[in-house]
């Protein structure tokens, strides 16, 4: 299956119809005067967020899209039909932005949400309209609207509270399998995540929260290396998020340098998102030798300099793991109960969220352009089957 959450396409609103020109003719009416309809408005481009999409696989080849234009007027005062709506379904989650100028548009981030992104052209004038005292038999109309045309940029965002960041293998997809439903893919060779995944974490009857797993960093992932950039923008929409480390990794390295290497890939990437709430959790410490496990843990926290909340645990063996969905859960419904009592912090919520998106699209916008300058300067053999030539700003990532 097919993992699109970037799509370029192009819409363009139904034309509004032509006015007619006409004048009532029947028997025994002289001078039955002008009786041209108008035309009927051209229909209008939207996009409306259906549950149970997770892809933006269906722009992948389909890019153009246009409503029906609005029917002409007729005589005898008849206004033409208007032109049939277009409605495109999106993921929840998906940003609609325009791809020539930046500009945000829309934000679909509930069921059902619905956002007009192209207005069909408005109807032109039947010659009945022109009639007055001095202009008793008008010969004017007027022609109909074209109805707008623009390219649209889709970015999907998975919609969770909390997300998990850290090295390949850092034991992420453990953790989810240990606390939700969900059943990524899981191994002991690194990259064993290539998609986002989501789980939700039922605490109660009436409580839960979904956590977003996305593929590993590495070092130099702000810079484009590996497959983790592609998918940080991911993490924009959290409440909050867990550095997930691997307190014994297989290739020796350590794992306080690990964590280094990942807080500094992240604040190259959003300062913004760097200084969001996020919480440390040192993971896989069954495999750390007793004698050594309070020191391996304090050299972290200490290279880190970490002032934040510390979690220990073992995803395999889900020791620590309900602590930490309790103090997950009791901080969701805190921040909940805040918003609730002062709503202005949601809008500062959602400023402060724009601002991370806006950086992350820039960083990732930066990055397709040196990859296609770099591209540039080299030939390419003409007979290659490379699709990213040909994806026109569709990111696509393929899942086993």
């Amino acid at each position: 299956m097919k993992f699109v959450d970037e799509a370029v396409i192009k819409v363009h609103a139904g034309k509004g119809g032509n006015g007619c020109m006409s004048f009532r003719r029947e028997k025994y009416i002289p001078r039955g005067g002008p009786d041209g309809g108008d035309g009927g408005d051209g229909g209008s481009i939207f996009l409306v967020a259906k549950d149970g999409l997770n892809t933006l696989i269906d722009f992948r080849y389909t890019r153009n899209f246009k409503a029906q234009s609005g029917q002409q007027g007729s005589s005898a005062s008849c206004t033409g039909a208007g032109g049939e709506d277009l409605v495109l379904q999106v993921p929840v989650g998906t940003t609609v932005l325009d791809h020539d100028s930046g500009d945000v548009l829309g934000d679909l981030t509930e069921v059902e949400q619905r956002l007009r992104v192209a207005h069909g052209g408005f109807h032109g004038l039947g010659n009945q309209r022109y009639k007055s005292s001095t202009n008793r038999a008008p010969r004017q109309t007027s022609p109909g609207q074209e109805g707008e045309v623009k390219a649209l940029r889709l970015e999907l965002k998975v919609l969770a509270d909390v997300g998990l960041l850290g090295l390949p293998n850092a034991g992420k997809s453990t953790f989810i399998r240990a606390v939700s439903a969900a059943r990524p893919k899981v191994a002991d060779y690194p990259f064993t995540t290539l998609v986002p995944n989501l789980g939700v974490v039922g605490m109660s009857a009436d409580k839960s929260f979904v956590i977003a797993d996305i593929p590993g960093l590495i070092e130099g992932a702000s810079d484009g290396a590996g497959l983790g950039i592609r998918f940080l923008k991911h993490l924009t929409r959290t409440r909050m998020l867990l550095h997930m480390v691997d307190m014994l990794p297989i290739d020796g390295a350590c794992a306080a340098d690990n964590a280094v290497v990942i807080e500094r890939e992240l604040q190259s990437f959003s300062a913004t998102l760097y200084s969001g709430e996020r919480w440390l959790v040192l993971n896989k410490l069954d495999l750390v030798p007793a004698d050594e496990l309070e020191e391996r843990c304090a050299e972290v926290i200490r290279k880190l300099d970490w002032k934040g909340p510390v979690f220990r645990m073992s995803g395999l063996m889900s020791d620590g793991t309900k602590d930490l969905c309790a103090a997950i859960m009791d901080s969701i419904d805190a921040q909940r109960q805040c918003e609730l009592a002062s709503p202005e912090l949601i809008e500062t919520q959602e400023q402060w969220r724009l601002q991370v998106q806006a950086e992350a699209r820039a960083r990732i916008d930066e990055l397709a352009d040196s990859r296609r300058r770099q591209r540039s300067t080299v030939q390419v053999d003409p007979s290659s089957d490379d699709e990213d030539d040909d994806n026109d700003g569709v990111e696509v990532v393929y899942a086993e």
